[in-house]
């Protein structure tokens, strides 16, 4: 089905509101529409890297049950592990504080998962992956996460931070790609994309 479509191919869609993932699909060149899911997330596993496929799994899906024939659904899902607890956006702002003393002085990791799917009729094909980046972090004080949670800044990202922020003053080193901490590994998403006859 993939390439039987690739000429007729119309625009993507982003199956997320996320900013952070529109302006990097938007970076590299790609045209699409924005139809975020409101799909409830049903979580059956508890592996950082099965968890995030599956919920980025429902988004694309349910978009694309919505929408015409021969158009590409990306959906993508995004979440932090520190020692084997999984991280997701904060509740409120204890929550963020819990989170970020967590990871301050630790090594974390960054798990997003991407699927990207294609209805035919009533039938869907599709691909998933997941791209793994570790995060080191350097200590920090009180003080300093205090203020950085009255920036507002963690209270919409798994982990309470964003590496594309302020919280970038407390950033060690990465190990992996960096665009997948903000939220969407896209050089790797355009290498799928390609080797199946989907980008040039």
């Amino acid at each position: 089905m993939w390439k039987e479509n690739n000429q007729y191919m119309k625009k993507m869609i982003l199956a997320s509101g996320s900013p952070r993932r529109k302006e990097l699909l938007t970076q590299i060149g790609f045209a699409f529409d924005v139809i975020p899911s409101t799909k409830e997330e049903v979580r059956s596993s508890k592996v950082p890297e099965e968890l995030v496929q599956e919920l980025s799994y429902q988004k694309a899906m349910d978009v694309a049950a919505c929408t015409e024939e021969g158009r590409l659904v990306i959906g993508a899902d995004t979440l932090v592990a520190c020692e084997g607890q999984i991280m997701g956006k904060p509740e409120d702002k204890e929550q963020a504080a819990e989170m970020l003393r967590a990871l301050s002085g630790n090594t974390h990791q960054v798990y997003t998962g991407v699927t990207v799917v294609m209805r035919e009729g009533e039938d869907f094909e599709y691909f998933t992956f997941f791209e793994k980046t570790d995060v080191y972090v350097y200590e920090l004080s009180e003080r300093e996460i205090q203020d950085y949670i009255r920036t507002g800044e963690p209270m919409d990202k798994a982990g309470s931070y964003g590496i594309q922020g302020a919280f970038a003053r407390y950033i060690k080193g990465i190990c992996g790609d960096y665009n997948n901490v903000v939220g969407l590994p896209v050089a790797r998403l355009y290498q799928e994309l390609k080797k199946r006859g989907l980008a040039e």
